[in-house]
């Protein structure tokens, strides 16, 4: 545009060297008229000469204010655009500076968020840990709730009631334990029929639990009740530790192994909880559960050969 600018300026304006160009060039033949009239007639035409080139000034004058003058609003509107454009090309910068910022918040967000996400998964999976662990160890728990416990097997619904259930192992320490040495008014803690609701569908009579004092005085009178028969008001009845139903379902697992061991006169003993032991070498074998009774079996060809019918792989 400067350029096209500078072209028209060029034509309105002479270089010096076109000037001196001209001296040299002819007189033209109004011109050679001029010289033969007289001097009022020449100043006249001079005059004449002089407005008419005054006139093709102002004429070349007009006309190059008028295109400067149109120049000068393009290059305006031109400025003006480019203004336009350079306000728009800021703003779009800053949408783009407000996106990066708000891309920036929302990638940080995500990462507290993957973070807080790991660590509740890590909080999930030792919660689910505690809740096995504490699943395994409920039969433990509930078996050493009971440790002081001992259950009266056998006694109806209707009989002792008239001395309440605390009373029966008092009556039945008078009655078969008099050598244990053990006090009957301190012994019993506390005694209920288990379970505490009556089941009228129930087919036999409810377990009387009884909570000994001491641990001490349970274990007596347990190995007591192993050696006779137990009787109360004349008819026989059993004692049994109180275990969980887990420990007893445990326990009743090892029958058959039981069996088989003392067919082969091993001395096998169910320990407590639910522990399983025998002589075997001349030594007391002890084992919590089967897997560990397996992998010694496996070691061992006469204890595989004994239990290969009841020690079945899992």
């Amino acid at each position: 545009m400067c350029k096209n600018c500078c072209s028209s300026i060029q034509q309105f304006i002479k270089a010096p060297d076109q000037k001196e160009n001209n001296k040299h060039t002819e007189l033209c033949p109004e011109d050679l008229e001029m010289c033969k009239l007289s001097e009022n007639a020449f100043r006249i035409g001079i005059v004449k000469k002089l407005n008419e080139v005054k006139g093709n000034i102002e004429k070349q004058v007009n006309e190059f204010w008028s295109y400067f003058t149109k120049e000068i609003g393009t290059i305006k509107k031109n400025q003006s655009e480019i203004l336009e454009i350079k306000n728009a090309m800021d703003h779009i910068k800053q949408n783009t500076d407000s996106l990066n910022a708000c891309v920036d918040t929302i990638e940080e967000k995500i990462s507290i968020i993957e973070d807080r996400q790991v660590q509740w998964l890590q909080t999930e999976e030792n919660r689910e840990l505690r809740i096995k662990i504490t699943e395994e160890n409920l039969p433990e728990i509930a078996d050493s709730i009971r440790k002081c416990n001992l259950r009266i097997i056998g006694i109806p619904e209707g009989m002792g009631k008239e001395n309440s259930a605390k009373s029966v192992l008092n009556d039945i320490i008078a009655d078969n334990f008099t050598n244990l040495e053990i006090e009957r008014e301190m012994c019993v803690e506390e005694a209920f029929r288990s379970p505490r609701f009556v089941n009228v569908k129930r087919p036999t009579a409810r377990h009387i639990v009884v909570k000994t004092a001491k641990m001490n005085d349970k274990v007596r009178i347990i190995r007591a009740a192993r050696q006779k028969k137990i009787t109360y008001k004349g008819t026989p009845h059993r004692l049994s530790v109180d275990f969980s139903t887990e420990t007893l379902q445990v326990r009743s697992d090892w029958n058959d192994i039981l069996k088989t061991l003392k067919d082969k006169n091993l001395q096998p003993r169910i320990g407590y909880p639910a522990k399983i032991s025998f002589r075997y070498e001349g030594e007391i074998k002890s084992f919590p559960d089967k897997q560990k009774l397996r992998e010694f079996a496996a070691t061992r060809p006469p204890p595989a050969e004994i239990l290969k019918k009841v020690l079945i792989p899992e």
